[in-house]
């Protein structure tokens, strides 16, 4: 996919901070609900879930940064679809941290909000510093984060297997 944000409308550029926000937000807000609700259910099979997803969405990026053809637009490749499955993916493990926050006895509403803003200001700089250097780095870059979102996927596995 080639990745030309300079030629993008603004609201195409903004249209992942909200997502990853809110889903960052949301997510322990969910996760004290279910550990008040269904403590042990979520926990047996959320790492799973995180790894198959991240897994699955990486190795996409990988392939589609080594196919030749580079037509894309970030319109295309930032559909309401892939948001949702890489904010999703992305903070499962926010989720476990509500579990935990819930036994805890911590208020959640701060956390959630604080994570949301802190969130959205991290992905906003790296839409940002994607628009500067994206253009010179192009396939390699994209490479790059889906073998992080690989490996992020894999780490969430291991974690929750025991084995790191």
């Amino acid at each position: 996919m080639g990745w030309q944000p300079k030629k993008s409308k603004p609201p195409t550029q903004l249209r992942l901070q909200p997502f990853f926000g809110l889903f960052q937000a949301i997510m322990p807000i969910i996760g004290w609900y279910a550990g008040a609700h269904i403590l042990d259910l979520s926990s047996q099979f959320n790492h799973w879930v995180a790894f198959g997803l991240l897994a699955v969405i990486g190795s996409r990026m990988i392939y589609e940064s080594i196919k030749k053809e580079s037509s894309s637009s970030i319109t295309s490749s930032l559909s309401i679809k892939v948001l949702l499955i890489l904010s999703i993916a992305t903070s499962i493990d926010a989720l476990a941290v509500g579990l935990s926050i819930y036994v805890l006895n911590i208020s959640i509403i701060t956390l959630a909000i604080v994570t949301g803003i802190v969130t959205f200001s991290l992905s906003f700089c790296g839409v940002y510093l994607g628009g500067r250097f994206g253009c010179s780095l192009q396939n390699r870059v994209e490479a790059l984060g889906g073998i992080i979102l690989v490996i992020i996927g894999l780490r969430i596995l291991l974690e929750h297997l025991g084995i790191i």
